[in-house]
């Protein structure tokens, strides 16, 4: 039995627990929260953007800590989840491997490619394992398009255009800020740029415009070259103020023998799939696969079950691996380099 302490209960904190529930083989067993209503199991005042509204949670025979030096001193806890804003995941992760636990941190893996390597270096010398939830690829189709474009199946990895964009969350007052969430860039961006990274592996260099707010991207537009020049890939993300728009992402990937569709989008408070998951092939047929959840919690299911899987087995997860993570990070600095330069910079 993998024990769990999650390390602040917010809106992701929440989203983690319920996961935890259905995965085999893993049992929350301390909280660590400063609100002390959180720690009774007054959940009611948190919200997001999908899934479940927060309630009263029954936390009976659960440790709660509203320090983090004390959950980490506690032996019964095996692995440290990190649910606490961007800022915080490299200096938490760092004391929780010092205390000898193993780490599964919310996305981004960190603010600053320097604190990512800190992380992944403090991983290894003290022999634990590094995890960060970039849960992109467990969502139904990107798990599927992953599948597809990996196992040769339609040939040839050609390139593909990824989009991700929001309206201005202007709930969220630290959004902007580049030293508590760093944006569009590092809050959702994140993404796509480390689902580019795990399909085509790392750019040699990218050329990105955009619209800057502060010392932040806002919107923006990215060619990424690789190492291959067949390979042509580009991504589009950010705000725009369009608040009847929520949330839209979705893909096109090129392959040799199909194109892989999908366009999905939140218009005024409700899901609108534009597209489903589509096949092209080259023969001319056409293939719409079955997706096996649309719950969006289900994927924090699937993406948990893996971190699982890999703290069992002693084997870092290839789709959670910390590296990988922090390349992500340093794609997005080096779009938002390339931004102020106004011209193509080196990865």
């Amino acid at each position: 039995m993998i024990r769990v302490g999650i390390a602040g209960i917010g809106f992701m904190g929440m989203i983690h627990y319920l996961a935890y529930q259905k995965v085999k083989g893993v049992k929350v067993v301390a909280l660590c929260e400063t609100l002390r209503e959180r720690l009774e199991g007054d959940w009611r005042a948190i919200k997001g953007n999908f899934g479940p509204a927060g309630t009263m949670m029954d936390l009976s025979g659960m440790a709660k800590y509203d320090k983090l030096e004390d959950m980490l001193a506690d032996d019964k806890v095996d692995v440290v989840d990190i649910c606490l804003p961007p800022a915080a995941h490299a200096p938490v992760a760092i004391k929780a491997f010092k205390a000898g636990k193993n780490v599964f941190s919310e996305k981004p893996i960190a603010l600053t490619a320097a604190d990512a390597t800190k992380m992944v270096k403090a991983a290894e010398t003290a022999g634990k394992q590094l995890l960060i939830g970039q849960v992109l690829p467990f969502f139904p189709e990107y798990a599927w398009a992953y599948r597809a474009a990996t196992s040769g199946k339609y040939g040839r990895l050609l390139g593909g255009h990824f989009k991700r964009i929001i309206s201005d969350p202007q709930w969220l007052k630290d959004f902007y800020d580049p030293a508590k969430v760093g944006g569009p860039m590092l809050d959702l961006h994140v993404h796509d740029a480390h689902y580019i990274r795990l399909l085509f592996g790392m750019p040699r260099s990218v050329a990105t415009s955009g619209r800057m707010r502060g010392e932040v991207a806002e919107y923006f537009v990215s060619q990424f070259t690789f190492h291959d020049p067949r390979l042509v890939v580009s991504a589009q993300s950010g705000v725009i103020h369009q608040q009847g728009r929520g949330f839209s992402a979705g893909f096109e990937i090129h392959l040799e023998k199909a194109t892989l569709l999908y366009d999905f989008s939140v218009i005024d408070g409700k899901p609108e799939l534009s597209v489903p998951l589509t096949v092209l092939r080259a023969d001319g047929k056409v293939e719409r696969p079955t997706m096996t959840s649309s719950d969006p919690v289900d994927s924090f299911v699937a993406e948990l079950a893996e971190a699982a899987k890999s703290f069992k087995s002693g084997r870092p997860s290839a789709l959670l691996d910390g590296q990988l993570a922090r390349d992500a990070v340093v794609l997005c600095h080096k779009q938002t380099e390339s931004i102020k330069k106004r011209k193509p910079v080196s990865v």
